[in-house]
């Protein structure tokens, strides 16, 4: 099983399908915590659902996979990670609902090929390389983010301790 990664950025509602049916895409879930945006409405929610189904892609919103999550009040377990909201993300990764949210994307990609999406452009400054360090290192899922500069094979980041 191969899952895709991609950010909308700032790229035309065109553009972004483009590279969507360019790869096959059939499945978007979407790993906003907030599904909208103001500065590109395309990319909201309700816009996406239809423009996507015209196009014959399916669209989900999986909040439990999205991310501005908050450092809790113990110590984190994840100092690898210099950003405090990283940190935050590895640790909400640790809980149950994480996990079930990971066995849903699982679940919906093992039917079509799919691709998470988030609104930055550059995976490795994007929860969505936390989210791939768990699908690749904890599931052996390959995972591929579609980038401006093409297609990039995810790498572990160097620092992750994964755990079952």
């Amino acid at each position: 099983m191969k899952i895709f990664t991609i950010g909308h950025s700032t790229r035309s509602f065109q553009e972004f399908a483009q590279l969507l049916q360019e790869h096959g895409i059939e499945r978007l879930v979407d790993v906003r915590s907030f599904p909208t945006s103001r500065k590109f409405p395309h990319f909201s929610q309700e816009n996406l659902i239809r423009e996507l189904e015209e196009i014959g892609i399916r669209y989900y919103h999986l909040k439990a996979l999205g991310g501005f999550r908050k450092l809790g009040e113990k110590e984190s377990p994840n100092l690898g990670w210099k950003s405090p909201g990283f940190r935050a993300y590895a640790d909400y990764m640790l809980i149950d609902e994480f996990q079930s949210a990971l066995d849903v994307l699982v679940e919906i990609a093992s039917e079509a090929t799919t691709s998470i999406m988030c609104a930055e452009a550059v995976p490795w400054r994007c929860h969505r390389q936390l989210i791939s360090d768990a699908l690749l290192g904890l599931r052996k899922i390959s995972i591929v983010h579609v980038t401006a500069d093409g297609l990039k094979e995810h790498r572990l980041t160097s620092f992750a301790r994964l755990e079952a």
